[in-house]
């Protein structure tokens, strides 16, 4: 009975809980490490962009420019391309220019080397005309481009045999004429002047109108990045299989590339592709392995896209023009972004309306690597609008300056000239006068004219003589 209580009585107390020993650290260990070994090895689909300055800078520029060619412009419209300073307001509020009232005046006073303010002299209200050096800027870009359509031809026939059905939509070439070297009439000096390479679909509307190319070459069919390819391989000697389908990648300042990150780009680099001037209508597509060729052959393409640009680069908008005709995707900045060290968006310029898309390879610390005259003749307007106001001034300045002193040297010239001739008149008078000269040949002249009359004078006083003598014998 005893040995029962006592059973019962323990099982009826209350048990402490035990405390919970701890897992040991290998667990944790392998539970990391197959985190670890599950990381994946491919380009993440979206990406944070990282800014690069260089870019940014060079498009806060374009946005300055883009103001004062809008301007430039409403100058030239007019019949005497001068406009009156309070017609600048009503205009640039129709444009959207997004200035207040009497804005637009003071905004021309920030670029006297691009335009001229002066008082008209019969009205007496203050004109607006474009200076010589913006003159001078239209004219040499005028040129450029007149030069160039040799080349713009080549590039306008590249652009259509990238296309799927080898035509495009004229209205969304006209809109991109400019980043492609074309001048505003290409309708008629390129595409009608040139029959043997394009066949124009007309219709009573732009918008329905195509360009379509007459015939394929394939000599023209070679991208530019394989002719950097052949370059790379012929002077560093890289591995041909490393670099057959390899793109040059240079990512911005600030990128972290991390050890996974940096296999799925070796990898990337080694994926083959169907080159951007190649018909894929009759390949399936519907296999991981056909995607991922696709998807680089986009890649190509917008490469493709912007080699063939003159400044190697275009906005966002206007590459999803071509994106149907060409097999772009459709989230084009994610998918742009995925690839940071080939292209580079920027939202400057714009207030961030419009995205930008450079070449990386192309530029160097903002600058085009290979430029070309048409380039150069708008960096020139770039380089106009940069010029401080007080540089303007004192080119004033300098200019006045120089017309003094250029006025009072041509007076000291006169001065010093009638002094020279006042001096030699009197020296010649002197000479007649007195018969002495400071040179040895002017008083050698002087003693032969002194002995000469003396001579005279002698053989008068002998006549005189004798005269006197057959007086006196008479």
């Amino acid at each position: 009975m005893l040995i029962f209580f006592t059973y019962t009585s323990n099982l009826l107390k209350p048990r402490t809980p035990t405390p919970l020993r701890p897992l040991p650290s290998i667990l944790f260990y392998n539970f990391s490490s197959q985190k670890l070994m599950s990381q994946s090895t491919s380009i993440p689909k979206k990406q944070q962009r990282v800014r690069d300055h260089g870019y940014d800078n060079y498009m806060e520029v374009e946005k300055k420019t883009r103001k004062v060619l809008k301007f430039q412009s409403l100058i030239l419209s007019q019949p005497n391309q001068t406009l009156p300073i309070s017609r600048f307001d009503s205009l640039a509020r129709r444009l959207g220019l997004g200035f207040k009232q009497n804005e637009a005046g003071a905004y021309l006073l920030k670029f006297p080397h691009v335009f001229e303010i002066y008082e008209h002299p019969v009205q007496r209200i203050l004109y607006c005309r474009l200076t010589r050096k913006a003159l001078l800027q239209i004219d040499r870009e005028k040129e450029a481009l007149n030069a160039q359509i040799p080349d713009a031809v080549t590039r306008l026939r590249k652009l259509l045999m990238m296309s799927n059905t080898g035509r495009l939509r004229l209205e969304h070439v006209r809109i991109a004429r400019k980043e492609f070297g074309l001048p505003d009439d290409f309708e008629y000096s390129v595409i009608l002047n040139h029959p043997q390479f394009f066949r124009l679909f007309d219709a009573k509307e732009t918008r329905n109108k195509y360009i379509e190319i007459v015939e394929r070459d394939p000599k023209l069919a070679v991208c530019a990045i394989e002719t950097v390819r052949e370059r790379e391989y012929r002077e560093k000697g890289f591995d041909a299989e490393d670099i057959r389908f390899s793109f040059i990648v240079n990512f911005p300042p600030g990128f972290k590339i991390g050890k996974y990150y940096r296999i799925a780009v070796w990898k990337w680099q080694r994926v083959p592709y169907w080159s951007p001037y190649e018909d894929v209508s009759g390949y399936d597509l519907r296999s991981l392995e056909a995607q991922k060729r696709m998807e680089k052959r986009a890649v190509a393409t917008i490469h493709e896209l912007l080699s063939l640009t003159v400044e190697k680069k275009i906005t966002l908008e206007r590459i999803a023009h071509f994106r149907m005709a060409m097999n772009l995707p459709k989230k084009l900045k994610d998918f742009l972004l995925q690839h940071q060290g080939i292209f580079y968006v920027s939202t400057r310029g714009n207030y961030g309306k419009l995205h930008t898309v450079f070449l990386r390879e192309a530029y160097r610390k903002g600058e085009l690597i290979e430029p070309n005259d048409l380039y150069l003749a708008r960096r020139k307007l770039g380089e106009l609008v940069l010029i401080s106001p007080r540089k303007a001034k004192v080119d004033n300045e300098l200019v006045s300056f120089k017309r003094d002193r250029e006025g009072d040297e041509v007076e000291r010239v006169r001065r010093d000239y009638v002094e020279n001739d006042f001096e030699d008149f009197g020296v010649e008078g002197k000479v007649r006068q007195d018969g002495e000269g400071k040179d040895g040949s002017d008083s050698d002249l002087v003693s032969d004219i002194e002995c000469h009359y003396t001579d005279e004078d002698e053989d008068f006083d002998e006549t005189m003589d004798q005269k006197k003598d057959a007086r006196v014998t008479e």
